[in-house]
């Protein structure tokens, strides 16, 4: 997988390494909640905690097929463990899950994953609506029942594309993130930042999988360049910024020699001709088509690569903002940013209020949501293309 990102080494090897004594004695003693735990960066991050034998490991998601799928990965690799595993089909934002908090609730770190991650979210008000509750609300939701059952940590996973955001994905975490430091006077809170999970269910590069089992056109973007990381490093900087971070941090990674910006396209190809395919460019959606459909030589494979369009896409990747106070000192390869955030109280109360009566009226517009996020964030890039993921191969 490093090779197809443009990499040879992984990035948090060194300060993985420096502090393995340290996040093996405090993980093994330790009590874990992980909601989201089947999503690609819960998988990870479930598997980093399980390798160091924790006291106790609960996994929540609403995915119950995903989470059956984890845990058989995680008995073929590693088996078993002393502490209490157990698995939990379970939606967050659901009474069944109050039940489940109320009853047990007993833990040291809880570490939420649930997220929708999509750009494509915003494209309706309606999945936008469940976006706000999702990345928001469920957020400040189990916050609360955190504080209340006495867990010393919360941490909650971030985007790069809070920094200074240009689409409503990204601009739902920076507002999490804002009332994450409303809650963070409560209790212990960190969070994280970082750039696209290569391969993660559900990506572009995820993707190519699916094209090439079912014979059909690989599509990508040749005029944008991102950063990747590897499911495993993600895990690793969600578990250091957890166990590490002080209140308020956001941990995010340095960009050096070993984190490259790399195009779809450039993927794209190196996974074509990693599976022993050439990359034949096509010219449209419905040449591609035409030329997957005819194939009867195995030695080429249709490719389609265009400018984008779509709304939300922001022009460059970044971790932090100008105003952002940094730490760069403590770790090889993870960047801090210090608690500095500023909000209104009364602008999040307004939010909480507007969106709530939104919901309760059963009624609303992309519109009202959008002016919501400008009230919280004046400077937010929000740009209206009229173009949307789901409206291309």
């Amino acid at each position: 997988m490093l090779s197809l990102i443009g990499r040879s080494k992984e990035l948090f090897d060194e300060d993985i390494s420096s502090n393995r004594t340290e996040l093996l004695a405090k993980v093994s003693s330790s009590k874990f909640l992980v909601l989201g735990a089947a999503g690609s960066i819960g998988q990870a991050v479930t598997k980093e905690i399980f390798s160091r034998n924790p006291q106790k490991l609960h996994i929540v998601d609403i995915s119950e097929n995903n989470m059956v799928e984890l845990v058989r990965d995680i008995r073929s690799n590693y088996g078993y463990i002393e502490g209490d595993f157990q698995t939990f089909a379970l939606d967050i934002g659901s009474v069944e899950y109050d039940a489940f908090i109320e009853a047990d609730g007993e833990y040291d770190y809880v570490l939420n994953l649930s997220a929708l991650k999509h750009v494509r979210s915003e494209k309706d008000p309606y999945t936008l609506m469940r976006m706000v509750d999702v990345n928001i609300f469920n957020t400040e939701k189990t916050i609360k029942q955190s504080i209340k059952s006495g867990v010393k940590k919360y941490f909650c996973v971030s985007t790069d594309k809070a920094a200074n955001p240009a689409n409503m994905m990204g601009a739902s975490k920076r507002i999490m993130e804002m009332f994450l430091m409303r809650q963070s006077q409560y209790i212990s809170i960190s969070t994280a930042r970082f750039a696209n999970v290569a391969f993660s269910d559900g990506s572009l590069l995820h993707s190519f999988n699916q094209r090439i089992q079912k014979r059909q056109p690989i599509v990508a973007p040749n005029d944008i360049k991102r950063y990747f990381v590897t499911p495993k490093e993600s895990g690793e900087l969600c578990l250091m910024s957890c166990v590490f971070g002080e209140n308020g941090d956001i941990f995010f990674p340095k960009l050096s020699e070993k984190l490259h910006l790399i195009s779809f396209a450039d993927i794209a190809t190196k996974y074509i001709k990693q599976q022993g395919f050439e990359p034949y460019i096509c010219d449209s959606e419905e040449e591609a088509r035409q030329y997957a459909a005819s194939m009867t030589s195995n030695d080429k494979w249709p490719c389609l690569f265009t400018k984008s369009t779509t709304t939300g896409e922001k022009d460059f990747e970044e971790f932090f903002t100008a105003s952002e106070v940094l730490d760069m000192d403590r770790f090889l390869s993870l960047g801090i940013i210090k608690s500095t955030m500023e909000y209104s109280e009364a602008d999040l109360t307004f939010f909480e209020k507007e969106i709530s009566r939104l919901k309760s009226e059963k009624k609303w517009t992309k519109q009202e949501i959008v002016r919501l996020f400008f009230h919280l964030l004046p400077e937010f890039a929000h740009k209206e293309t009229g173009m949307y993921l789901d409206s291309k191969m």
